[in-house]
């Protein structure tokens, strides 16, 4: 029974931290694109902040992509699991 009660333990935190990279992965690749279009904004004195807003939606982009390799690679584990 003790093996069983740590394989679970460890499944579980091996899915918790999965959900946690996904999740830190969106928030950040949202914060470096808003950061660096902001920081060319400023560096080249743009009246419009278009830069950005550009880097801002290419960093939504990249957090969804990272969300969506996330739950793919979830939903392969669990797969895996099932069959085992």
């Amino acid at each position: 029974m003790k093996r069983d009660e740590r394989r679970k333990k460890v499944k579980f935190y091996r899915e918790l931290y999965d959900a946690t990279t996904v999740g830190f992965s969106v928030v950040f690749a949202i914060l470096i694109g808003g950061a660096l279009g902001y920081w060319l904004d400023r560096k080249y004195n743009s009246p419009y902040h278009w830069l950005f807003f550009l880097f801002l939606f290419f960093g939504i982009a990249a957090g969804f992509k990272n969300m969506f390799y996330g739950i793919k690679k979830q939903s392969k584990n669990e797969d895996n699991d099932k069959k085992t």
